[in-house]
């Protein structure tokens, strides 16, 4: 009989791949559900068209070619992709600069960006790569080794890893997932090759005996194999019915998102140290668009909900975000503009971005966002020059419905009614007069501000601090003792506790108030309090007193016991949880005429898992190089700084980086609430297994130990577990090793080597404290995390 005419042939032929094609496409259309823009779904598209059309292409090569051939595809289809994402989303920067940015963080800022993703280099690389990686697998086991079954496992797992990462952010998949069945049912139910008549019964030529045993055996196979399906559906299908309701669980709660430094979680008091220098440039600003008959918008750094009776927190969730950033709705009766400036960053230095409020568009930088506060941050940290774009919409409250508004009450407000126990006598009684002698929730929030403007004097050298304390002795303090006056931090913070006590949902803001187009001073910097009114939202309040006026005695309408004036504060490190790395994709498949399938998928996740395994070894083995460079190498001196980086690199580690600014105590007081925060949520056992083992860091600003209080890394697995330190355990320990680094900083050469070897007897058992405190998958990870290798010393 002769052959199958050209086209039957072909038609016989694409049921196969056509139906790999669209299982793989079909993870992208399901992931697109949780992205702003359906590029990420074209290109996941176009991933899995390209991996199946070269499998089919080079399908008569052999079997060793066809991998090199596909991945060499693979990176063109990825650096089409990065371009056209970074065109997207308005990234400044070269293909080779985008990319490997996007290699280095894509994992992370996928699973922390927020929701709707905007297709970005970062947040397409991942699903492009697996994508194309997955339809690669498929083909070649499906149609090379012949095993249509087992080739659907890759777009399967690429199928349920989708689902995962989707998890809650999207309505159920059930169209998609529907689809996804039925055509894997159709790709097996399609014959890929035609039966040859010839061959006829393959038993035919048996003797009756043999025959009869063969056919037995293969009913009895397929019986069985039926009865185990039907068994696996009878015992799965009430589970699988039971999870149909259930929430999915989102994986981006095990990722921590992008966090603010220590400076910026209070940047309250930074009024003070920008007060006394008020020539110093911040920013530059020119505003394109929207300025209007309001004048120069005011702009906003940060905002700070959280007051502990010491210390107010930006306390703010920021998700990595696309140049796009998530609407909110205006205020009924609201009036608003769009306002466009362009800013370039001088002196300003952290991580908070300067916005006017509220923005909607952000291009020249990467940010992350915080939608409950409106306000945004570079995870990378300001730098002199930055320049970017920001447009954002003023609103504008309508002051007759402010003045006739109620405040709203219960758990959703309870962040901003908060008052912390221990709030002075005083400051209760002052803010019950002024709450009784006015009724509505605006008459008294206006009352609280009159009071300040007209009692109190702003002067630039008041010392920073809004505890209890300062703020005592700042409203009831003896005018000729240096109370009764400050700078706008003490207003500020004073209108929003006295608020607060008067039953009003309060928040502090940092940020600056421009006179015009141009430089932004540090003269220009001042915090104002804002009120919650119900209907309206946040409305701004001036607490400060009119120039030239003179203020009134506070005698006069109130009469408190006068107190010592208090210690300015320093405010507390916040902790941060460190991520948990995700798992790899799979590797292809084999040949017609080679190894087995099972053979060539073993072979090439085991290759995968080697060349991992290789890159962790190669850095833990160039970890603790660096780590014995520093720790045995050179004199005394330079053991004590190399003692001194292993710590600090041991905080940016735990996710706790020191900054420039601090000095050697400061720092130290931060390591020893990094390792008492990390003990409190770290495993139960990691205590007791290094009681008394650790101390704490501080950094040395300027000269002495260069870049000492930046750079940081830890001794991976090295250390002295449950070390006893004479002088008082921990902090005794870490005050110890602060005092010997700011001896090599200023008097070089007084360090001996035993003192170089009690510094780096306690930087190691600090670095073993703080990683035995933390999370199996933490303690892996910092062994191998590449930073240390190539973060600034």
């Amino acid at each position: 009989m002769g052959r199958d005419p050209p086209v039957v042939r072909w038609l016989r032929a694409v049921p196969v791949p056509a139906a790999l094609v669209v299982l793989v496409a079909l993870s992208g259309v399901v992931l697109g559900r949780v992205y702003a823009d359906p590029l990420l779904t074209r290109l996941m598209v176009g991933a899995a068209v390209g991996s199946v059309l070269v499998s089919v292409a080079a399908r008569r090569l052999p079997s060793w070619l066809v991998a090199p051939l596909s991945v060499a595809a693979l990176t063109g289809w990825t650096l089409l992709s990065l371009r056209l994402a970074a065109s997207h989303a308005a990234l400044p920067g070269g293909l080779g600069e985008v990319a490997v940015d996007a290699a280095r963080n894509a994992i992370p800022r996928l699973l922390t960006a927020m929701i709707p993703v905007e297709p970005a280099p970062d947040t397409v690389l991942v699903p492009v790569v697996a994508a194309w990686l997955a339809g690669l697998t498929a083909a070649e086991v499906a149609l090379r080794a012949g095993r249509v079954l087992l080739g659907y496992l890759p777009p399967v797992l690429l199928y349920g890893g989708v689902l995962y990462v989707v998890g809650p952010n999207a309505e159920p998949a059930v169209g998609p997932t529907v689809l996804f069945a039925a055509v894997a049912a159709a790709g097996l139910a399609v014959p890929g090759r035609r039966a040859d008549p010839a061959a006829g019964d393959p038993v035919a030529g048996l003797p009756p005996a043999v025959r009869a045993a063969v056919r037995l055996r293969l009913v009895a196979a397929t019986a069985a194999g039926l009865a185990v399906v039907v068994g696996l559906a009878a015992l799965l299908a009430p589970v699988v019915a039971g999870q149909v309701e259930d929430r999915p669980v989102d994986p981006r709660r095990y990722v921590e998102p992008p966090q603010v430094e220590s400076l910026d979680e209070n940047p309250l008091i930074r009024i003070s140290g920008w007060a006394l220098n008020p020539d110093q440039r911040l920013l530059d600003v020119r505003t394109l668009a929207g300025a209007g008959d309001g004048g120069p918008p005011r702009i906003r750094l940060a905002v700070l909900s959280d007051y502990d009776g010491v210390t107010w927190r930006v306390g703010a969730t920021y998700r990595n975000a696309g140049r796009v950033l998530p609407a909110a709705e205006s205020a009924a009766g609201a009036t608003t503009d769009t306002v466009r400036q362009e800013i370039t960053v001088g002196d300003l230095t952290g991580r908070l971005l300067p916005v006017v409020p509220t923005p909607r568009e952000v291009t020249g930088a990467r940010v992350a966002y915080d939608p409950e506060t409106g306000t945004v941050i570079r995870p990378e940290g300001l730098a002199p020059g930055l320049r970017y774009d920001v447009s954002s919409v003023r609103e504008r409250p309508d002051l007759n419905l402010v003045t006739t508004a109620n405040v709203p009450a219960g758990d959703a407000v309870a962040r901003v009614l908060r008052v912390p126990d221990g709030a002075p006598e005083q400051l209760r009684r002052l803010a019950t007069q002024l709450a009784e002698e006015n009724g509505a929730p605006y008459a008294r929030a206006d009352a609280i501000a009159t009071f300040l403007a007209e009692h109190y004097r702003v002067t630039a050298d008041a010392p920073s601090g809004h505890a209890y304390p300062n703020l005592t002795f700042f409203l009831f303090g003896l005018r000729n003792g240096g109370g009764q006056r400050g700078t706008s931090e003490q207003f500020a913070a004073a209108f929003a506790v006295l608020g607060r006590l008067a039953g009003l949902p309060t928040r502090v803001v940092v940020g600056f108030e421009p006179k015009a187009d141009g430089p932004v001073r540090a003269a220009d910097a001042y915090a104002w309090p804002e009120v919650l009114f119900e209907g309206v939202g946040w409305v701004p309040f001036d607490p400060m007193p009119r120039p030239d006026s003179e203020p009134r005695p506070v005698e006069e309408d109130f009469r408190p016991k006068p107190e010592d004036p208090p210690p300015s504060e320093v405010p507390a490190p916040t902790e941060e949880p460190s991520a948990t790395p995700p798992a790899a994709a799979p590797a292809p498949g084999r040949q017609d005429r080679g190894p087995g399938t099972p053979v060539l998928v073993a072979g090439g996740v085991g290759g995968l898992v080697l060349l991992v395994g290789a890159v962790l070894a190669v850095l833990a083995a160039m970890r603790r190089r660096l780590s014995r460079s520093r720790l045995e190498r050179g004199d005394p001196g330079r053991r004590v700084t190399g003692a001194w980086r292993e710590l600090t690199d041991a905080l940016r580690l735990a996710g706790r980086p020191v900054g420039d600014d601090l000095a050697a105590e400061e720092v130290a007081e931060q390591a020893r609430a990094t390792l008492a925060a990390a003990r409190a949520s770290g495993p139960p056992t990691a205590g007791a297994a290094v009681s008394g083992a650790g101390v704490s860091g501080a950094g040395v600003s300027g000269a002495g130990v260069s870049g000492a209080g930046v750079s940081g890394a830890g001794v991976s697995g090295a250390g002295v577990s449950g070390a006893a330190w004479p002088d008082g355990g921990v902090d005794g320990g870490v005050g110890e090793l602060a005092d010997l680094v700011n001896r090599v900083a200023f008097a070089p050469g007084s360090v001996d080597a035993a003192q170089a070897d009690r510094a780096v007897e306690v930087s190691t058992g600090y670095i073993t404290a703080l990683r035995a405190a933390r999370s199996r998958w933490a303690r892996l990870r910092w062994t191998v995390h590449p930073g240390p290798l190539r973060w600034r010393r």
